[in-house]
């Protein structure tokens, strides 16, 4: 789970510091509409949608955004996007998974294989690397609802399956079958979460040097900058010192 975490907190400082918002937002919204699109316009009947709102809040998107994103999947004129999932290396050896929600599947693969060509690194075909993940839930509170005690025992009787605390957070993962379930019930008793969807999990973690860590986190960087992505995971770690080096 540490390089999982890891992982996540490098991508999201990395993400504070570059990503304009109005494209998170414009991600968001994409996101919400689809949910909304295939289940019902209600985030209390629809767990997907209830993920994509719970994620746009902790971005502080406008309540008005996302009320126009549910309203636009019931619009005559609305897009329609793929979910599009590609596998590949980047450099070291190290397994990418790259989510996409995309109205032109040629024009985001071309892009998503430049982007590891780039890097040094190659994109593979579907369920190349996905083995080495587990798919899991996910469910994120904020440190301070809760010690760790209490959220371990709130997360074994809510039926979870593990619980990771660090400094700022609390992890919380369930199989994807008791996902909402678990969701509700923690929620019950903290709050609202900081998250809460299905994510790839890593079973391993590869530690690569900083060199190799240079060229993968910049892979990442141009992957989520991409209008279509939605998601990015790899398993890997890197250095104490490459973190303070890129974060100063």
């Amino acid at each position: 789970m540490a390089g999982h975490s890891q992982f996540k907190n490098i991508m999201h400082k990395k993400g504070k510091q570059d990503a304009i918002r109005s494209k998170l937002f414009s991600k968001l919204a994409r996101e919400i509409t689809v949910a909304a699109k295939l289940g019902l316009p209600d985030p209390a009947m629809n767990a997907r949608l209830r993920a994509a709102v719970i994620a746009a809040r902790a971005e502080n998107m406008p309540k008005d955004n996302i009320e126009r994103a549910i309203k636009k999947a019931s619009a005559a004129d609305t897009e329609t996007y793929d979910e599009v999932r590609y596998e590949g290396y980047a450099p070291g050896g190290v397994a990418v998974i790259v989510e996409a929600l995309t109205d032109n599947r040629n024009r985001t693969a071309g892009e998503v294989r430049s982007y590891f060509t780039k890097a040094g690194g190659s994109l593979a075909e579907t369920g190349a690397v996905s083995f080495m993940f587990d798919r899991v839930g996910l469910i994120v509170f904020d440190r301070k609802v809760a010690d760790d005690d209490a959220m371990l025992e709130a997360a074994i009787e809510a039926g979870a399956d593990d619980v990771a605390s660090g400094p700022e957070e609390h992890e919380v993962i369930t199989s994807v079958a008791a996902l909402n379930d678990a969701q509700k019930a923690l929620e019950a008793k903290f709050g609202e979460p900081r998250k809460a969807s299905i994510v790839w999990r890593p079973q391993n973690t590869i530690a690569v040097d900083d060199e190799a860590g240079e060229k993968i986190l910049r892979l990442v960087g141009a992957l989520e900058d991409n209008d279509d992505v939605q998601t990015v995971t790899a398993n890997f770690e890197v250095s104490e010192a490459l973190l303070e080096k890129l974060e100063g």
